[in-house]
């Protein structure tokens, strides 16, 4: 049986892996991003594996319904959907602009809710499938050195755990997927050390986590016992090293 994927943020380095992965093991597919070129070198890419695709601003909140139904009639149903477009940002600019801090915190939480709440509907009505949107362990606690960010993915969080109740008894699966840093272009230029990630496995991560009941899972994996440590540290500790504040 193929199964039917939806991957919205199609063109970041991550999830074009994942697009990869799905399509090598006969997925459907139906893309979207935000960049046409990169869209339609990965369609090329895909061939015959990919129904359909859109390039389109995703900080177009009012449009997110009608998109995913047409999404989702061009693909023929749904199996799988992942929210994976996202947006670091400047977190210094974002204390000084607000406009800034609101395109920060629209992008990766108010973005992403706007297609989970139809997306929610029609897994719910059909009584099966798995979605899943990519957070982060920078919401696990605000740091100095991106809390415009992590307050995003922190509420984000929030409203996938929610979710993930609400459709457990529809035998609907709700994943979020935690990822620490990763080696892509999105982090360029911040350093890095051991507990980075590379694209590739992180992204078979990400679909063997889709596959399963987990409902979070830390990409990489190594961030499990890191933020289990960092969850309990006394605020405290964050204020006085500067190693962990980040900044």
């Amino acid at each position: 049986m193929q199964r039917k994927t939806l991957i919205v943020g199609a063109t970041s380095a991550i999830a074009s892996e994942v697009a990869q992965i799905c399509a090598s093991r006969g997925d459907q597919l139906f893309l979207v991003g935000r960049d046409p070129q990169k869209l339609s070198a990965l369609v090329s890419s895909l061939g015959d594996s990919v129904l359909g695709s859109e390039s389109c601003d995703l900080d177009e909140f009012d449009q997110a319904e009608a998109r995913v139904a047409r999404w989702l009639e061009q693909l023929g149903g749904v199996d799988r959907a992942l929210i994976a477009h996202g947006y670091l940002g400047d977190q210094q600019r974002s204390e000084r602009e607000f406009e800034y801090a609101q395109k920060i915190i629209g992008t990766n939480f108010v973005s992403a809710v706007s297609l989970l709440m139809p997306l929610a509907n029609v897994f719910e009505a059909q009584g099966h499938g798995h979605l899943a949107a990519i957070t982060s362990v920078a919401g696990e606690r605000g740091r100095p050195r991106n809390y415009t960010y992590g307050a995003s993915k922190s509420g984000l969080t929030s409203y996938l755990e929610g979710l993930r109740s609400r459709l457990y008894r529809q035998g609907v699966r709700v994943h979020n997927l935690k990822l620490g840093p990763v080696d892509t272009p999105m982090s360029a230029g911040h350093p890095q050390n051991f507990l980075w990630g590379k694209k590739r496995p992180v992204a078979h991560g990400i679909v063997r986590a889709m596959e399963r009941r987990w409902h979070t899972s830390y990409l990489p994996r190594s961030w499990t016992a890191v933020m289990s440590i960092v969850r309990v540290l006394p605020e405290f500790v964050f204020q006085r090293f500067g190693f962990l504040a980040g900044r």
